[in-house]
């Protein structure tokens, strides 16, 4: 069994869409990720070189979606979860993006995408065989 940190509700400014109005003007967008890890080392040493330090977790997902812009929320997960899993030493991901206020034609508070990726490069993970 694996242990999972979450970070909720992260809220950003971005421009991905397809129409031009959201490539100009932008939307909200909120995402929530939670990483799934094995936090027993970190339980008993109380050091963070033995986890994921959440706060690089969000400054990565920050910069991604303030940052390039994407046409389909489907891309913009993908892409997030390519790079949480390059970057950090976790088990799988999962994300869920939401586009708030979406440009549909009736009342909807968001549209929302969820991406579950599992790590390819098991040389990533954190040795916790010692």
């Amino acid at each position: 069994m694996k242990d999972i940190i979450r970070l909720s509700g992260m809220t950003f400014y971005g421009y991905h869409g397809v129409s031009a109005a959201e490539k100009e003007t932008g939307r909200a967008f909120e995402v929530d990720c939670e990483l799934e890890l094995d936090l027993a080392d970190a339980g008993h040493t109380d050091e963070l070189a033995d986890t994921v330090d959440y706060g690089s977790v969000y400054a990565e997902i920050k910069r991604v979606v303030e940052g390039k812009a994407f046409a389909l929320l489907e891309k913009l997960g993908e892409h997030l979860a390519d790079i949480v899993l390059d970057k950090f030493p976790i088990y799988r991901v999962t994300l869920r993006v939401r586009k708030m206020n979406p440009p549909v034609a009736g009342q909807v508070k968001y549209i929302e995408v969820e991406i579950t990726r599992d790590q390819g490069d098991t040389g990533k993970l954190i040795d916790n065989e010692n």
